[in-house]
């Protein structure tokens, strides 16, 4: 891991609990210690010496964007409005949330339609997906993993979960029957608190009232082998994150050897609190495999 750089932001979230219904994770949030080291290339994640450093003439990659669980394509609106202003193609994909396997296979097939490289971002259950989705895809040259699951071959997001005590997740859950299994929501009255505590409050109802439920069977699937061990990755860590513990994802982009860097106070709906640390992130990936 090239090291990991701590930003200091804004945080108004308010803390409250509810009984479990699903058991997704147990325990309260952790607190992440301060990190030694930091990024050597630090600067180069701004916008403007990200752009200074590319070479001339050189077309863009397409970035491709995946949201996660109990979020739509929407989330990553800011994101785009960043990175289509500095050029960028983008692509913001309808994760289908139905299960990790026909979740990739859906994200693949729109990979293979992308003519020339891309940059493949994941935010939160959207990271498990472009692990698998990006395999035997030679023009995906990065991975961007947001606050995101990152697993190895054979881990599930509950895996992970239950390594890492902190979540908030599963007390919050709202489980409701489909045709073939069980979807699950974020309780509106939790959303604030586990998902999006330094988003404004008027977004944050707009996000838990049109969220996309998640099938409970894609937490239990296994991943298949990582795409991050042979593509280079960038890691956004939310260092106040509810859903994922802070530790969890320290510690996935650690093995994964990315490119990390911590954004102190962060929700897990961090691509939505601080857009324009999430597209210089994605920025710093597309320079550096350019």
């Amino acid at each position: 891991m090239t090291g990991i750089t701590p930003v200091e932001p804004r945080e108004n979230g308010r803390r409250r609990r509810r009984p479990a219904l699903v058991a997704l994770a147990v325990g309260t949030l952790l607190t992440v210690p301060a990190l030694s080291a930091a990024v050597p290339a630090g600067p180069a994640l701004a916008a403007g010496s990200a752009a200074a450093s590319a070479k001339p003439g050189t077309p863009k990659p397409t970035v491709v964007l995946v949201h996660g669980a109990f979020a739509d394509a929407s989330s990553w609106n800011a994101v785009t409005a960043r990175l289509e202003r500095q050029g960028y193609p983008v692509v913001a994909v309808a994760n289908p949330l139905r299960g990790l396997a026909g979740d990739s296979a859906y994200v693949s097939s729109i990979l293979d339609t992308i003519p020339g490289p891309v940059v493949l971002a994941g935010h939160s259950y959207g990271g498990a997906v472009i692990t698998d989705a990006a395999t035997g895809h030679s023009n995906v040259k990065a991975l961007v993993y947001i606050a995101a699951f990152a697993p190895d071959e054979g881990e599930t997001g509950l895996s992970i979960l239950g390594q890492y005590p902190g979540s908030q997740l599963s007390p919050a859950l709202t489980v409701r029957p489909y045709p073939g299994g069980q979807d699950a929501y974020v309780n509106p009255a939790d959303f604030c608190q586990v998902f999006a505590a330094d988003v404004p409050a008027a977004t944050t109802r707009l996000m838990a009232a049109g969220q996309r439920p998640v099938s409970l069977a894609a937490f239990a699937e296994p991943s298949s082998a990582p795409a991050w061990k042979t593509i280079p990755s960038w890691f956004l860590v939310a260092g106040s994150d509810r859903a994922i513990p802070p530790a969890a994802e320290q510690a996935m982009a650690k093995r994964a050897g990315s490119h990390a860097q911590v954004i102190r106070g962060a929700s897990h709906a961090v691509l939505v609190s601080h857009p324009d640390a999430t597209a210089h992130l994605i920025e710093a990936a597309a320079h550096a495999t350019s």
